[in-house]
């Protein structure tokens, strides 16, 4: 029966008719972008599940036989926004589950690697291939056969029409290219092409490259010659009386440093026809794409890109020829393990949402064989979208698919490809993000993270000397003060009788909240600014961990406390240039991606590939931080401790240290095995919400860590305060404006000791989870040195904050 025909639904909200679908599906079609002509044809297609793509397109190898790529293959022409393809999803799976999936699911990693071309090692392959291929290509009589076809060609196109050769690695070697007598043989020769030859002697190679006058174009890349031709300065043949015509020059890989960039700027702007150049940057000619096309204003085209594209977009950085990443694997690793190193090549990813809740954890999937051989273009002729298709009219019965249109005319033969960072421009790192897919110029991304790192270097602050005030806040008249809470310890615990809890706020003296109490709220419920509250005003500025970075960056650079941190979202560039150095320099490159502002460790990630690292970038703003590999251990697990600062002041600085500490066990022996990366109870310590948590009384850790390394606790105590210290002040320093008179607050600082003991800062928390601080009693290990009770913690904390009493706490 047709939806028209069909009888009036009943009162569910199942999809039935297009009406329906458009109803229900109205904002994720928009989310999509899919034009709303393809609106009706994409719910047909739904609803009967017509996955067609296979009658129109076919998957074709490329790159010897590492990666495959897709070409229409049908006998018409597509139009575009003509049609609407389903791309179904092979594998969908939370980053955490990856390799247990990879490992468990029957035939999941077969056809992963399959898809993804690791499935065999194809070096012995590719070395015959390579080797067949030489000796075809190799001798003077093949190459003179193929000179003789091309002359033929030319010759019977017209005497006068202009000659385009391609010699491509034929094995011509010097003495081959003068006996082909090119200039006479190809008198109209425009554009030569002798890519990947074994040319050696540049006076042999450019006295015959001399002979063609009317020569505009040529190629001479991965030649012995490159060696050493060109490498410090130019011949004189290229000045402009000798080369008035040249429209086209290639000069990459050539340092040319016996030149100043501005004499090479000077020489080739007096080639006034030159309209394509391809030139490293940086480089000979300098550090921006911008500038170079500023002297060299004839240039239409530089290293593939069009000058007004990059002048629009601000590219300083361009290159349309980029060699795409291809994934390596070794002999010895698993299947499973060869697609892990693999799919940030391939994963696409979104998040599930309703109204009422919103997914913390993002979903990365791969796509079929017809979606994942779909490879990137600037300029791509298709677009897809992750699309939610819900045929019971609830998120509970979403079937996930990929749909995929035309987004221009396509013709039969032609590549379809799609832009991987659509809607994505240089203000967002466009450039520097293609690194995940291609590599992109390693110079560039050195050179900014040399600038940085030298801006960093010149950076430290004297921090204030004045000595803090801070006095009891206690009526004069001695009654209690009114506390309102939203904490369940703090109403439990709070029971110093200097203290009431009062169930209006507008009542309380202190606000103590574990939400965030901005102008609206404090406006909704009455507060004033004479009522104390527990949060100061930009603590962002600690609490967040891009915010904490650039915080104590600019306080002090880049302490040895603080492992190298880069803002994701603004510094990506810098990031990759210190990856590359490591890289270059055989260090170590392990890295902790973390989202700026989720507790718990949530979407929190731990790799040496720079592909995931940028690839993490889709699922929500990050900092990079160098991951500390080599962390002290107890009992051969790793730890962290959390510590509990009381701050009174911020300026002047007046800032208190609890004298109990917590020690967070992993449950894991620790280990740097690549597929341990994937363990949770390895490398993270937070064990309160995902799997099982010992908890060891602080003296016993301490004694027990003492006689294993043989070292004494107070003094890496206080290299631990003198650190908390320097956090502290580095927001007194360069946010003052976070002072308040009527603010008291308590944070949460987490540290880990490196294998030296040194102490190093992770985070600032906010509000800490107290809940294992009022559950235990325990003993002070400084301060006091006596028996402390849990259930005082927080008769501590306000009793400090409030009342001045220094009781089990420390002024830092």
């Amino acid at each position: 029966m047709s939806p028209a025909a069909a009888a009036p639904a009943p009162c569910d909200d199942r999809i039935r008719t297009f009406e329906d679908f458009a109803r229900v599906h109205q904002f994720l079609l928009i989310a999509a972008g899919v034009p709303p002509s393809l609106h009706r044809r994409l719910y047909r297609k739904l609803a009967d599940e017509v996955f067609d793509g296979g009658e129109r397109f076919s998957v074709e190898p490329c790159e010897e036989g590492r990666q495959r790529r897709l070409v229409l293959a049908s006998d018409t022409a597509l139009r575009g926004e003509s049609d609407v393809f389903l791309v179904d999803h092979a594998w969908s799976f939370r980053l955490s589950d990856a390799l247990k999936q990879l490992r468990e699911v029957p035939g999941l990693a077969e056809r992963m690697a399959a898809l993804m071309c690791v499935d065999l090692d194809r070096r012995t392959e590719v070395e015959e291939s390579d080797e067949q291929g030489s000796e075809n290509g190799g001798g003077l009589e093949h190459v003179l056969q193929v000179v003789e076809k091309e002359r033929i060609r030319v010759q019977e196109s017209g005497s006068d029409v202009a000659a385009w050769l391609e010699l491509e690695e034929l094995g011509i070697d010097d003495d081959m290219l003068v006996a082909l007598d090119l200039s006479a043989n190809f008198p109209n020769l425009v554009a030569l092409n002798l890519w990947g030859n074994k040319l050696q002697d540049p006076e042999k190679v450019m006295r015959e490259i001399g002979k063609c006058g009317r020569l505009k174009a040529l190629w001479l890349n991965e030649n012995p010659i490159l060696n050493q031709w060109c490498i410090h300065k130019l011949p004189e043949v290229f000045s402009p009386s000798k080369l008035s015509s040249l429209s086209k020059l290639n000069i990459r890989g050539n340092p040319l440093d016996e030149m100043s960039g501005d004499d090479l700027l000077k020489l080739f702007s007096g080639l006034t026809q030159l309209e394509e150049l391809e030139v490293d940057i940086p480089g000979p000619l300098g550090d921006s794409a911008i500038s170079i096309l500023e002297s060299l204003p004839s240039i239409n085209l530089l290293n593939g890109v069009n000058a007004s594209t990059i002048v629009e977009n601000a590219k300083h950085v361009v290159d349309s020829a980029l060699k795409p990443r291809i994934p390596e694997w070794s002999p010895e690793e698993s299947l499973a393990e060869r697609v892990i190193g693999a799919m940030w090549l391939y994963l696409m990813t979104y998040r599930l949402a309703d109204e009422e809740k919103f997914d913390e954890t993002p979903i990365w999937y791969v796509m079929d064989e017809l979606g994942s051989a779909m490879r990137h273009s600037d300029d791509a002729n298709f677009r897809i979208s992750p699309f939610l298709f819900m045929p019971e009219g609830k998120l509970a019965s979403a079937i996930s698919y990929t749909i995929l249109w035309p987004i221009c005319d396509v013709h039969t033969g032609e590549e379809c490809t799609r832009d991987f960072l659509f809607g994505i421009g240089e203000d967002k790192q466009r450039s520097a993000r293609l690194t995940a897919w291609f590599h992109t110029p390693e110079k560039y991304f050195i050179q900014e993270f040399r600038k940085y790192q030298e801006q960093l270097q010149s950076t430290s602050i004297c921090p204030a000397e004045e000595a803090p005030s801070t006095k009891s806040v206690r009526p004069s008249d001695g009654r209690p003060l009114r506390v309102f809470t939203d904490i369940p310890q703090v109403e439990e615990f709070l029971t110093r009788p200097e203290f009431v809890l009062t169930t209006d706020p507008k009542d309380a003296d202190i606000i103590w909240a574990g939400m965030q109490i901005d102008s609206e709220l404090k406006s909704s419920l009455g507060l004033t600014d004479q009522q104390y509250m527990n949060q100061f005003p930009f603590e962002a500025c600690l609490v967040m961990k891009h915010h904490l970075a650039d915080t104590i960056h600019r306080a002090w650079g880049s302490p040895e406390w603080l492992q190298p941190t880069y803002n994701l979202e603004t510094h990506l560039s810098q990031l990759i240039g210190d990856y590359s150095v490591r890289k270059r320099d055989g260090k170590d490159n392990l890295w902790i991606m973390k989202p700026w502002n989720m507790a718990r460790t949530i979407d929190t990630t731990v790799s040496g590939d720079l592909s995931a690292i940028i690839r993490l970038m889709e699922t929500g703003p990050k900092i990079c931080q160098k991951y500390i590999e080599c962390p002290a251990l107890f009992q051969g697990r790793k730890f962290d401790l959390r510590y509990i600062v009381l701050v009174r002041s911020i300026c002047p600085l007046d800032i208190l240290l609890c004298d109990v500490f917590w020690v967070r066990l992993a449950n894991n022996q620790y280990t740097l095995e690549k597929t341990s990366l994937f363990e949770y109870e390895t490398h993270f310590t937070v064990m309160n919400y995902n799997g099982r948590m010992n908890h060891m009384n602080t003296p016993e850790f301490v004694k027990a860590f003492e006689k294993e390394h043989q070292v004494k606790w107070l003094e890496i105590h206080e290299s631990i305060r003198i650190m908390i210290r320097r956090v502290f002040e580095s927001a007194s320093a360069v946010h003052p404006e976070m002072q308040n008179s009527f603010c008291r607050a308590i944070y949460g600082v987490d540290v880990m000791l490196d294998d030296k003991f040194k102490p190093k800062i992770l985070e600032v928390t906010y509000c800490p989870d107290c809940t294992r601080a009022c559950q235990y009693d325990t003993q002070a290990l400084v301060g006091s040195q006596g028996p402390i009770k849990g259930s005082d913690f927080f008769n501590t904390v306000f009793g400090c904050l409030f009342l001045d009493d220094l009781t089990n706490v420390s002024p830092l």
